[in-house]
């Protein structure tokens, strides 16, 4: 198990991420998202080892493999062998000098893999990701969709037990898109396999992995990751309803926060409806229906622009009942009591 634990993270001294606990589990298929600046990128640094957290620890296997100096970490970097079984691919992956064969052979010879043996693996890992008629390439022939899937297949290649992605499909098309997500279920089917990854795309990761985790501000949202809003909150003496614009609209939101925050408003708190109905809910919006996406078995998610785009979450019978069409009006109605603020 690879873990983060209480740990901090600053960047000339502004925090950046605030984490008790985050834990990738054997085998686990995890995807963070949240919006630029939440923090996703550095949350995958520390967990490759790459970054000593400011305070905190992170820990493999329930020991201390990188901890901050505050923590008794030391100023060293985690040993080799700890590295080796963590690898991260950046949203904006490096390719060595050479071929792209030359590439995916660097970490395999490092390891004191034979010649022949690597070219067993290079040729496996390079047909899985659809890479083989690249191997003679250099980067500058590669567009930056390919650079990334050579990325990843280096990094299959040397077999981590943690594969850690940034933004792993940021630069490709839906086939090259599917091809990669294939390709790590047919790895993970073939040996245990933890990945962690993180994605903007909320379709990708409802669809491709088994535990989505939301980050806002550098800290986990109580809720899924839809309906995130940064607000600024009026000032009021104890809680109290308050206003808050987000866009054209206002949402009503019960809170004695002030001051900057997060709206977060739970998909499966919203009631779907085609038409404004009769209800005690102070928060009420009409628009179209954008998208409707059937990311889990049972459970259709709806996306409207009713001013600002929310989500909702229904079941298909109700889909169905609503008839429900991209285009198609519809009404989102949920109460002050149900926006999480933090």
């Amino acid at each position: 198990m690879l873990e983060l634990r209480d740990v901090r993270h600053c960047y000339d001294g502004r925090l950046v991420l605030e984490l008790a606990r985050f834990a990738v589990g054997p085998g686990a298929l995890i995807a963070i998202v949240g919006p630029n600046g939440s923090g996703k990128s550095t949350l995958l640094r520390l967990l490759a080892l790459l970054e000593r957290p400011t305070e905190g620890a992170v820990l493999l296997d329930g020991a201390i493999a990188l901890g901050a100096v505050e923590s008794g970490g030391g100023t060293g970097r985690a040993p080799p062998e700890l590295r080796r079984r963590v690898t991260l691919v950046e949203q904006r992956p490096v390719l060595f000098r050479g071929t792209v064969r030359e590439n995916l052979e660097y970490g395999l010879r490092a390891r004191g893999m034979a010649a022949a043996a690597a070219g067993r693996v290079i040729a496996d890992v390079a047909a899985r990701l659809g890479v083989t008629p690249l191997l003679a390439r250099r980067r500058h022939q590669l567009s930056d969709g390919e650079v990334q899937r050579v990325a990843v297949a280096r990094a299959l290649a040397v077999a981590p037990d943690v594969l850690l992605l940034d933004e792993p499909a940021s630069s490709a098309d839906r086939a090259a898109t599917q091809t990669l997500y294939h390709a790590l279920a047919e790895e993970r089917a073939r040996r245990p396999l933890a990945i962690c990854l993180a994605s903007h795309q909320l379709e990708d990761a409802y669809r491709w992995t088994d535990d989505v985790r939301a980050l806002a501000d550098g800290r986990l949202s109580p809720v899924t990751p839809e309906n995130l809003f940064r607000v600024e909150l009026p000032t009021s003496d104890g809680e109290a309803l308050k206003h808050v614009s987000i866009g054209p609209v206002a949402i009503a939101v019960v809170t004695a926060k002030s001051g900057p925050a997060i709206l977060a408003i739970p998909p499966t708190d919203i009631l779907v409806s085609r038409e404004p109905i009769a209800a005690s809910a102070r928060n009420m919006f009409c628009g179209r229906v954008t998208r409707l996406a059937r990311q889990r078995a049972g459970a259709v998610h709806v996306t409207a622009d009713v001013g600002v785009e929310l989500v909702a979450v229904v079941t298909d019978e109700a889909a169905r009942e609503l008839e429900l069409t991209p285009g198609g009006p519809v009404a989102f109605t949920f109460k002050a009591s149900a926006v999480r603020v933090f």
